[in-house]
């Protein structure tokens, strides 16, 4: 039932399916799709860091993000952007008004990405989670996936966010992503704060 879901997500409203190789363990994020947002709306500043490359105008920009995420939090960085050096980098293109033809194309430049089975572990160990949600490559929501079939609920799914997930690891940091969900075919439950 889950494939049907994640299927379902990669064809809705522009949603893109992620690849777990995409994601950085060390900035929290999935840094291709990050540097695909930032090279089609803020082009400028795409060239400024040279975002596309590994060097060091790129890294530092990374690291700042990653920090000011973990300082503010997803929520404001996403509402007010970030600043790095003399740049005002967006992260997000709200709602457009009617008639505003340049704010409504922004928006439609965001991109969600939905990625199965993200190994996100500094450890080296094979910890993956079922399944999160990006947003512009930036995490906000984690899912634990379980269903009838596999003789597992939503109580499984908590227990493995409660033992087997570290709230030290970097993506489950307070702020880091809105929520984490435990699913069941039957049941929802959620959490901000690991």
């Amino acid at each position: 039932p889950y494939t049907t879901l994640f299927r379902s997500f990669s064809g809705l409203a522009g949603y893109r399916l992620g690849k777990t190789a995409d994601y950085s363990i060390e900035y929290a994020m999935d840094v291709g799709q990050f540097v695909a947002f930032l090279r089609a709306t803020q082009p400028k500043v795409a060239d400024a860091l040279n975002i596309e490359s590994d060097g060091s105008a790129a890294r530092a920009f990374l690291a700042r993000l990653r920090d000011e995420i973990g300082k503010r939090g997803i929520v404001d960085c996403l509402r007010k952007g970030v600043r790095h050096r003399q740049h005002a980098v967006e992260l997000f293109y709200g709602t457009p008004t009617p008639g505003n033809a340049q704010a409504q194309w922004l928006n439609a430049e965001n991109r969600f990405i939905v990625t199965r089975q993200l190994r996100y572990s500094k450890d080296g160990t094979a910890h993956a989670l079922d399944l999160a949600i990006f947003l512009n490559g930036l995490p906000l929501f984690t899912f634990e996936l379980k269903n009838s079939l596999t003789k597992q609920t939503v109580d499984d799914a908590i227990r493995q966010y409660q033992y087997d997930r570290d709230p030290r690891e970097r993506l489950f940091e307070m702020g880091r992503c809105i929520a984490h969900f435990a699913v069941d075919d039957a049941e929802v439950r959620f959490c901000t704060h690991l």
